[in-house]
């Protein structure tokens, strides 16, 4: 497991407290206990670093300043957690919803870190994923979202560099929705890597990671408007 320092740990808990503080407002969690946020939330959100490190570096890849987005991030998970570990990374959290944007905007600043941006957008049509500044432009794209993969993969896979990884956080059976999408993960420019168990001590055991790698530009065309992607996956 990733281990946290004193401050790091710090941190992780101005975030948990913040969380649960406007949680009573605004639907951000399901998770409204805070000892359930940290093994849920936070040990899973880290349980994706070792798979991710593992390839990155297996391709060669300098992992000291890796540029991540966290697509769909929602609560900040996992983006503001892995910031929080890796001070040296510089992150971007692409999320749609005003209010949870404010949320994560809180959030950075309660927690001082200086390596995350919060981009309030939607990550398909001529928004992020068709953007100059954001089109292949990371080295990762992470995503704990709820969506199944080969949506996934079009919201994510545009914003990665070619050679760089697209790493999601699934369940622990994801065999099904890994196989649906190997012709639309195909079509972005990638193919799987790795699937790797992650140890989770969250309620629900076992997790898993799935790794891609972009290995060419992904078309033009994709990702297609907003709601494309939910409606008519690929």
């Amino acid at each position: 497991a990733t281990s946290l320092s004193t401050q790091q740990q710090r941190q992780v808990s101005l975030y948990v407290d913040a969380l649960l503080d406007w949680n009573q407002r605004m639907n951000l969690t399901a998770v409204t206990d805070e000892s359930e946020v940290m093994t849920r939330h936070v040990v899973d959100s880290l349980a994706v670093l070792p798979p991710l490190e593992r390839a990155y570096t297996s391709r060669g890849g300098d992992i000291s300043g890796i540029r991540l987005v966290d697509v769909g991030s929602g609560a900040g998970l996992p983006g503001l957690i892995l910031a929080v570990a890796r001070p040296s990374w510089k992150f971007t959290l692409l999320e749609s919803m005003r209010k949870r944007c404010t949320f994560l905007e809180h959030a950075v600043e309660v927690m001082e870190l200086s390596n995350v941006d919060v981009v309030c957008d939607r990550a398909e049509g001529q928004n992020a994923g068709q953007s100059h500044d954001f089109r292949e432009s990371f080295d990762v794209a992470a995503a704990r979202a709820v969506a199944e993969l080969k949506i996934l993969a079009e919201y994510c896979l545009p914003l990665v560099r070619v050679g760089g990884l697209f790493i999601a956080a699934k369940g622990h059976d994801p065999h099904e929705e890994i196989r649906s999408a190997k012709a639309a993960v195909g079509k972005l420019g990638a193919s799987m890597l790795d699937l790797c168990n992650v140890e989770s001590m969250g309620p629900h055991g076992q997790r898993t990671a799935v790794v891609y790698l972009k290995e060419r530009t992904t078309p033009k065309k994709y990702p297609r408007q907003p709601g494309t992607p939910s409606k008519t996956p690929l």
